[in-house]
């Protein structure tokens, strides 16, 4: 028996499926549900709350203005998530709707207060909630996954589970995270891209590297693109200077050294459970891969 099927509609006719409708707001509420799970709906004082470092420090300004002008019109829609210890509130969740509200002196805001939980759990609700709104830069993000590895000290795989990213997101945040401040400063003022920093890390310490991290520094490489053509000529150049000649070939010491600066990292982990012995032959191997690599 032939199949049937349905007639062909134009694009400029076909209808537009809106899956928010289909599927009803709980579902993309449930995150939030499971980790706001025992809090309590409360009105709160805003002189009461005492407000941490939070994940975010980049704000947009000109945003929370606007959000208190919706506040202040609409009242505010989604509440702040508290903790409370003793007769003090802190602040987990929200820091950008406190500061709007404060900007319109408002008194009083709807909160869900959470009690006793661990360290560990708050810092997980708050690096979610942080990374759920508005766009989060990328070194706020890895300086959280950082400081809920210090705080908790827990293993790749384990932050991966707790914070829901994936592994290859939390090896590369935590690179990203222990750069130098000054340059960590730069990319957020410059809107560089995040694997300028990574590919800039991965490099021998070398007079090249030092160059390249000047104009980091100084705004000039903030595409991926801008710094690999930079490293193939394998010269700095200063702005409105002539071109040098490129050389003949790409230098392969740079992807050698990216890859043994990623083993030994990995080795050096506590995530390898590898006998003494096993590591010993991998640190022999790797240093032997360096000296060939070195000596090219």
């Amino acid at each position: 028996m032939a199949k049937k099927f349905a007639p062909r509609v134009s694009k400029r006719n076909r209808k537009t499926i809106d899956l928010t409708e289909r599927l009803g707001r709980d579902v993309f509420q449930a995150s939030d549900d499971k980790l706001l799970k025992g809090a309590k709906l409360d009105e709160i004082q805003l002189s009461d709350i005492n407000v941490k470092e939070q994940v975010r420090t980049k704000f947009n300004d000109a945003s929370i203005k606007d959000l208190a002008a919706n506040i202040e019109s609409n009242g505010l829609i989604q509440p702040l998530v508290l903790h409370k210890t003793g007769h003090r509130y802190t602040l987990i969740c929200g820091e950008r709707r406190f500061r709007a509200m404060s900007l319109i002196e408002m008194e009083k805001a709807p909160c869900f207060v959470l009690e006793n939980k661990s360290e560990e759990e708050l810092m997980a609700i708050q690096f979610s909630e942080n990374s759920s709104r508005e766009a989060l830069h990328y070194i706020d993000k890895a300086d959280g996954i950082y400081s809920y590895q210090v705080a908790t000290k827990s293993s790749e795989r384990k932050i991966q589970s707790a914070l829901g990213i994936s592994k290859s997101e939390v090896h590369r945040s935590l690179l990203i995270a222990k750069m130098p401040k000054i340059i960590k400063e730069a990319a957020k003022r410059f809107d560089i891209e995040k694997y300028v920093l990574l590919e800039f890390d991965a490099l021998e310490t070398s007079k090249l590297k030092k160059e390249l991290e000047e104009k980091i520094l100084e705004g000039e490489i903030t595409k991926r693109s801008q710094l690999k053509r930079l490293i193939k000529n394998g010269n700095v150049l200063a702005a409105g200077k002539k071109k040098a000649a490129p050389r003949k070939a790409a230098n392969p010491q740079l992807s050698a050294n990216a890859l043994l600066k990623t083993m030994k990292t990995r080795l050096n982990s506590s995530e390898l459970e590898l006998d003494a012995k096993t590591k010993k032959m991998l640190k022999e191997f790797m240093k032997e891969t360096k000296d060939i690599v070195d000596n090219y």
